[in-house]
């Protein structure tokens, strides 16, 4: 539902649900068991699997304080998408909220940028899932890249049901493979088996040149790899349209956010470390493969790889969910074309997934003319783009909340905890974190590229105001 629908006073939540369909005019597709396995594989992908080989060598053990801030402040995020969508649950959320709470352009800029950012992480990953093919079969990194954007789309059409559970057992996987790489770092930590047996120890987290070998200032310049881990979590916000119950579900799912982060991140990297000394990893080698293999477990880099590759898979099909969405709701309020706004019969979004899968293909070329190279050329802008909608959500949730205190909106039933003070400190440490950006070297690029983009938006933008002089889109509602 758009903000222009809800002032109509033409949202009808519960009859909607028991019809099944949304006010939005998608399908209400989505049950508890998906959305919870949608939220839960969210936060985890190729940042863990991967990134956090890199994070190690500049942090060491002191990584794991980093994730578990990074993961108190993505807490509250969540905490705070969670009060604006039980005060409206609606798809395309962010920009819907922003729109509202900030602007119509900070609305269209959300939106827009929401988008890109998942065009840009579906290349990415895709490009990343090609990649791994070749660990077993030397097939052209392209045609993989090609079969596998072609196979998600198709199954983004069908229907929305099919895309949750292609989620849930992306996620189910994603999930067993850490759970049971926690279970056999315990078994080794207290029956010795395994090549790492005589050597681990919980001591290994502070032995090796202690717990910051690198000092604090190491451990501060990971917090880009370590919020880069987390972009997707928010993902369950898109499917609030989509959801079957989301005034029950979403809580939920948003709460598990705390025993995620401990288990998958805090908790599987306390293993990791105390199995294998820190300074054994190297950059650019995911620590889940490093441990099994210096356990003596050489079938675990196997299985690890295709874990990794359901990760990427998880995550191109997330982008090819949402991205269709966002620009059915840019439509819908006038900041996008048209012909974005239309539904097949069984409430998806095929022009504007189709759209971006066709942009998405984008990454099938690079791989073509740099096989090598391919996932570098892409990745730079995915992290300041996804944390734009953090920054949003918190802006938005901390002007809901002022106006709902006053009396001009109804309160939410579904508060944060300590907001609008732990919405402020989120905001802090996004800041820091671009800070640090600023000052490396590798990721300073993300920052060159956003000027350029929010130059084209600011020139589309008075472009569609010019030609829409009297639309009630453009016109701050609150």
């Amino acid at each position: 539902m758009t903000s222009a629908q809800v002032d109509n006073g033409q949202a009808d939540e519960p009859e909607a649900a028991k019809a099944g369909t949304s006010t939005e005019g998608y399908q209400r597709g989505l049950g508890a068991r998906q959305i919870q396995m949608i939220a839960i594989g969210g936060a985890i992908g190729t940042g863990l699997f991967l990134g956090a080989g890199k994070a190690i060598g500049r942090a060491g053990p002191s990584l794991i304080l980093a994730y578990a801030l990074a993961g108190l402040v993505i807490f509250f995020i969540m905490r705070a998408l969670g009060e604006l969508l039980m005060y409206r649950p609606v798809s395309g959320s962010f920009s819907e909220y922003a729109r509202e709470f900030v602007g119509p352009f900070a609305g269209f800029v959300t939106g827009w940028t929401y988008w890109l950012f998942w065009v840009v992480t579906g290349i990415t990953e895709v490009t990343a899932a090609a990649t791994y093919m070749t660990y077993w079969w030397n097939i052209p990194q392209w045609l993989s890249a090609l079969v596998f954007t072609l196979i998600l789309y198709g199954a983004n059409l069908i229907s929305v049901k099919l895309f949750g559970e292609l989620e849930f057992w992306f996620s189910m996987v994603k999930v067993t493979a850490i759970v049971g790489m926690i279970l056999i770092c315990a078994g080794v930590l207290t029956v010795g088996f395994s090549d790492a047996g005589d050597t681990a120890t919980v001591a290994n987290l502070w032995n090796d040149g202690g717990f910051f070998p690198n000092g604090v200032a190491g451990t501060m310049m990971t917090l880009q790899i370590v919020m880069f881990a987390f972009l997707a979590v928010e993902l369950v916000g898109v499917t609030a349209g989509e959801s079957k119950d989301p005034k029950t579900v979403l809580p939920k799912a948003i709460n598990t956010v705390p025993w995620r982060i401990a288990v998958f991140y805090v908790g599987a990297l306390i293993m990791i470390l105390s199995v294998v000394p820190w300074s054994t990893f190297e950059p650019g080698i995911s620590p889940f493969v490093a441990a099994f293999e210096q356990m003596g477990l050489g079938v675990g880099a196997a299985i690890v790889n295709f874990v990794v590759l359901t990760a990427a898979l998880s995550s191109c099909n997330s982008g090819m969910y949402s991205t269709g969405r966002m620009l059915r709701d840019l439509a819908l309020n006038g900041q996008g074309p048209k012909a974005f706004t239309k539904l097949t019969g069984n409430g998806l979004p095929l022009v504007g997934t189709t759209f971006s899968a066709a942009l998405m293909l984008v990454g099938v070329w690079i791989n073509y003319q740099w096989p090598g190279e391919a996932f570098t050329y892409v990745v730079s802008f995915a992290t300041i783009s996804g944390m734009w909608a953090w920054i949003m959500i918190l802006v938005s949730q901390i002007r809901y909340r002022a106006a709902a205190d006053r009396g001009l909106l109804p309160q939410s039933s579904f508060k944060a905890p300590g907001a609008p003070a732990t919405s402020w400190y989120a905001l802090g440490f996004i800041a820091v974190v671009i800070v640090m950006m600023a000052i490396d070297k590798d990721a300073r690029i993300s920052l060159y590229c956003a000027p350029l983009w929010a130059l084209l938006l600011g020139v589309s933008y008075l472009v569609l105001r010019a030609r829409n002089p009297g639309s009630a889109f453009f016109a701050k509602r609150r």
